[in-house]
Order: structure tokens, then C-alpha cells, then sequence
């Protein structure tokens, strides 16, 4: 909502005391540049405001906002705004300083997924379950995920069209795994094939897997793949298929990959074959 003031209004005294009149131009031009710039109208500044005290704002607490060094009390308001009252634990900081750009949190899925999480969710989710130590060993490796119940449908429907290479002809679009919303909780998940694993076969490629590591479900694979995308811009896989765990009675196990400039692929390969662009995706247990 734009609005304006009259000149009487715009000039101050330190205006009124300049008689060269380039400057009174200068400092005219300057308030009205401010005034077009501003995104809130008077009635909603009021509005806001009128909350802000009512929630126990006064004069001390607004002086701190005011002086705080570089804004930094506002920004952080602002983000907690932003992220519907959601504040990180101890454990999800400390996470995200380990992991750096491979983190894709709470605070991700709200702005990149528009999730909205419960009070139970959130609790869920306060605790990372990997230790400092595996989490240092995969921080250039994996990508630590807060996995929200989304199926590749509904993530698929949440992003620009172009970031899947196919949308009402997808052959998937009744297939139970694209429908599978998955559970809440953190992944930890490669971001390359596992090691050796392109031209085996699904049981030869189960092989190569540690006890500590498993094959994540198409579901927590395509999360991944956006999710870090929309945040960082890496295309993972972006040359390359890696099998999941999905499979029933119709399709044998499904593979995604191929994330280029023409969008995600999802598709099925039948397992006893063997390809040198298919490997396998790993996620560490928890």
C-alpha cells in the first residue's frame, strides 16, 4: 500500500537551517526515495506494533532492538518470524556448523517446502541422533536431512515444473512409492553412489554396503536431491542413476538420478542388470 506526505512534513530542521537549495533537493529526493522503498504501510507498522506491546514490548526492550550491534536482534527476530516461532536446538546448531552447506534443517523444509511443523514434529526433530563423530567423518560426504511425511507427488507439486522432467505423463503418478509420504526424521544421506557400485547388479551392490549403511527409499533420495538443490544449487546425481529400496510386485527397484537442466528423473531397472551410468544410494543408519 503506497502512501505519501505533504513537503511540510518532509522538512526537517536540519533541512530548514541548509539554504543551499541543491541540498534541501538532495535531502527531498532522499526522504521521498525512502518513503516509495518502505514495504509496510503507516496502519500496518501501527498494527505490528500495537502486538509487539501487548506482548510486552516497551521502551527498554525497544532501545536494546535499536542499539543492537549491525541489527542483529531484529534479523533474529525476523527469522523466527519467518520460520512460524521454529528455534533450533543445541544439537541442530551444532549439526549445522559440522556440516556446513550439507544441512538442509528444519528451517529448509519450512522455506524451501512450505512445511508447517507440529509441536510433536519439532520435538522429534530437536535431537540429532548421529554423534559429533560420524557427523565430522560425513561432512563433506553426505548431506544431513530433516526429513518431513512429503511423497515425491507432493514434493513434485511443491517446486517449479521444471526441476522434474515429468509431471501429468509420469509413469509413476499411480505407483504406491510416489504416494508413500515416509516418516519424520533425520538422514544422512551420500551424495554419491556408494563407491564400485556402477555395473553390479542390486545384489551385487548390496554387498558393497557397510553395517552401518543402508539404501534410503526413493522418497527419502528424491527429498534429498531437491531439498539440497533448492538450498545450495548442487545438482546431485546429475550424470548418474542410484538404485533405492522401493520396489512391488509390478516394478523392480526404483532409480532416480539424471538431475540435469531437463529435471529429475524417476524411473524403474530391472535388478539382475548391470549399467556403468547406475549405481546405489546409501544413508547411514541411525
Amino acid at each position: 500500500m503506497a502512501y505519501s506526505l505533504g513537503p511540510s512534513k518532509l522538512v526537517s530542521s536540519e533541512i530548514s537551517r541548509r539554504p543551499d537549495e541543491s541540498g534541501i533537493n538532495h535531502m527531498w529526493r532522499y526522504a521521498m526515495e525512502t518513503i516509495v522503498s518502505r514495504t509496510l504501510s503507516v496502519h500496518k507498522e501501527h498494527e505490528v506494533l500495537l502486538k509487539l506491546e501487548a506482548a510486552g514490548l516497551c521502551d527498554d526492550l525497544a532501545q536494546k532492538v535499536i542499539d543492537s550491534k549491525e541489527n542483529a536482534l531484529a534479523q533474529k527476530v525476523i527469522r523466527l518470524i519467518a520460520n512460524g516461532g521454529f528455534e533450533p536446538s543445541t544439537s541442530q546448531k551444532r549439526a549445522r556448523e559440522i556440516m556446513g552447506k550439507n544441512f538442509f534443517g528444519v528451517e529448509e523444509a519450512i522455506k524451501h517446502f512450505g512445511v508447517n511443523p507440529s509441536k510433536q514434529q519439532s520435538a522429534y526433530l530437536a535431537e540429532v541422533p548421529f554423534s559429533k563423530a560420524v557427523l565430522e567423518a560425513c561432512k563433506n560426504t553426505h548431506v544431513l536431512v530433516a526429513v518431513f511425511p512429503l511423497s515425491i507427488l507432493d514434493i513434485r507439486g511443491k517446486v517449479d515444473r521444471r526441476i522434474f522432467s515429468s509431471h501429468e505423463d509420469s509413469w509413476y503418478n499411480n505407483q504406491a512409492f510416489a504416494k508413500e509420504k515416509g516418516e519424520i526424521g533425520w538422514q544422512l544421506v551420500r551424495k554419491t553412489p556408494v563407491e564400485n557400485s556402477t555395473n553390479k547388479t542390486w545384489n551385487g551392490q548390496q554387498t558393497l554396503l557397510s553395517k552401518d549403511d543402508e539404501t534410503p527409499k526413493a522418497q527419502v533420495a528424491v527429498y534429498t536431491i531437491i531439498g539440497h538443490f533448492l538450498a545450495t544449487g548442487e545438482r546431485l546425481f546429475e550424470n548418474i542413476y542410484v538404485r533405492c529400496s522401493d520396489f512391488d510386485s509390478d516394478v523392480p527397484h526404483v532409480i532416480v538420478g539424471h538431475f540435469d537442466a531437463e529435471g529429475l528423473n524417476v524411473n524403474y531397472n530391472w535388478d539382475d542388470s548391470r549399467h556403468d551410468n547406475l549405481g546405489v544410494a546409501s544413508a547411514r543408519k541411525s
